[in-house]
């Protein structure tokens, strides 16, 4: 939802910043690296070692990268196809990180009932299937807009849930977990009805090279 709806509210932030890396001839595929790089590393070093508070403040604030880089491919002509895959890959990459990080937290820190650790690989995998479900359907004429649980919201509620647990609430990374869960299915569901529906569902597809 906030993919679509909360960009207009945080444009006039993003986009000085956004001006001052081109200035200073920054890309928006380098922003995008650097800006997975150090999120990868920050919930790889800092969530297993308990430091959750810091996470939080830092991976949303390196994950904010993801809307500075659009902002820098739509002020310099229009991104590129590799721009758009890179990002999208990097997005996998850095959602993997973060919740594979709790995931591990959940077993060597919090010793966390195992039910709590499936959930939390189950996001993990879910996320992507949420993604995928979009990139694929969107190659084959379908458009998606929308979902219940983007990758906004999966960050926020996540990094939420890790900050309230850093500041003493008891339980709050599971609790994130499983509202997360929930959502995800019923996104994953929601997506899949949306392209049914779509005119173009039944269209046939031209076989695979070599089939």
């Amino acid at each position: 939802m906030l993919s679509v709806h909360g960009r207009k509210p945080v444009r006039r932030f993003v986009e000085p910043v956004a001006k001052a890396l081109l200035n200073a001839g920054v890309s928006a595929n380098i922003t995008t690296v650097v800006g997975t790089v150090v999120a990868v590393t920050l919930s790889a070093v800092l969530i297993p070692a308990d430091y959750l508070v810091a996470a939080a403040i830092a991976i949303g604030l390196f994950s904010a990268f993801d809307m500075v880089d659009g902002t820098m491919a739509r002020l310099s002509g229009g991104g590129t196809a590799y721009g758009a895959t890179l990002d999208a890959s990097c997005d996998r990459i850095t959602d993997g990180a973060l919740f594979g990080a709790i995931a591990m937290w959940l077993i060597y820190v919090d010793h966390a009932h195992p039910a709590h650790v499936a959930a939390c690989l189950a996001v993990l995998v879910l996320s992507q299937t949420i993604s995928y479900i979009k990139a694929r359907a969107e190659a084959g004429g379908i458009k998606i807009v929308g979902g219940l649980v983007e990758r906004p919201e999966r960050l926020i509620v996540a990094l939420v849930g890790l900050g309230l647990e850093g500041f003493g609430v008891p339980h709050a990374v599971e609790v994130a977990v499983w509202l997360l869960l929930v959502g995800s299915v019923f996104t994953v569901v929601q997506r899949l009805m949306i392209a049914a529906r779509d005119p173009r569902a039944m269209a046939p597809l031209a076989p695979p090279p070599g089939a």
